[in-house]
Order: structure tokens, then sequence, then C-alpha cells
């Protein structure tokens, strides 16, 4: 049996190091008739990885939305507020006076022309 010495670890990286570099390392492992399964798995890998980055930007997207949402919502409020505030009668003859215009509440009943 051979013990092992701290320069024989030292070689047994530096060879790796430089079968990786020169693309040999798996056929010095000879494990090249998997080479396929290391693709494909490889392959696997790229497309989940791949595939939760495209799901992490879509939420990023739909949590945008979802605010610029709420602040239409809120636009929204105020502007039917406004509306209804506007068009209550009291509001649009006070209105009427402010810009100086003469058309106020009609005193008879309106006449019916046949």
């Amino acid at each position: 049996m051979k013990t092992w010495k701290i320069a024989d670890i030292w070689t047994f990286i530096k060879n790796s190091f430089t079968a990786i570099l020169k693309g040999e390392f798996l056929l010095r492992l000879n494990i090249g008739r998997y080479f396929v399964h290391i693709v494909y798995t490889f392959f696997l890998f790229a497309m989940v990885i791949w595939l939760s980055l495209m799901i992490e930007t879509s939420m990023a997207k739909v949590e945008k939305n979802k605010a610029i949402l709420r602040e239409l919502e809120i636009q929204h409020s105020q502007k039917t507020f406004e509306v209804v505030k506007l068009s209550r009668r009291s509001e649009v003859e006070s209105e009427l006076k402010r810009l100086g215009s003469n058309i106020g509440e009609p005193q008879k009943p309106a006449t019916v022309l046949k």
C-alpha cells in the first residue's frame, strides 16, 4: 500500500487543474460515455435558472402594477368625489354666482311648446 505525501496531493491538484483547462478532465476520469447525460443535466439546470429569473421578473412587474393600480384607484375616488360635489344644486349655483353669471334656479315651471 502506497502512502500519500503532500507533494503527491499537490501534483494531483495541479494535473486536475491543467486537465480542466485543456478540456480533458472527463476523459481522464473515463466517463466520456456519460458526456451526453452531463450535457443534458447542465441544460436542465440552465433552464431551471432561466425560468426562475423569468418568474422573478414577472412577479416584480406584477407588484409594480399593483402599486400603480392602487394609486389610480385613489385618484379615481377623488375625481368621483369632486364630480358628486360639483353636481349638487347649491354648489352649481354658488359656482355660477362666483363666475358672474345671471343664471339661477327657475322661478316658475317651464313652458311646454306644442
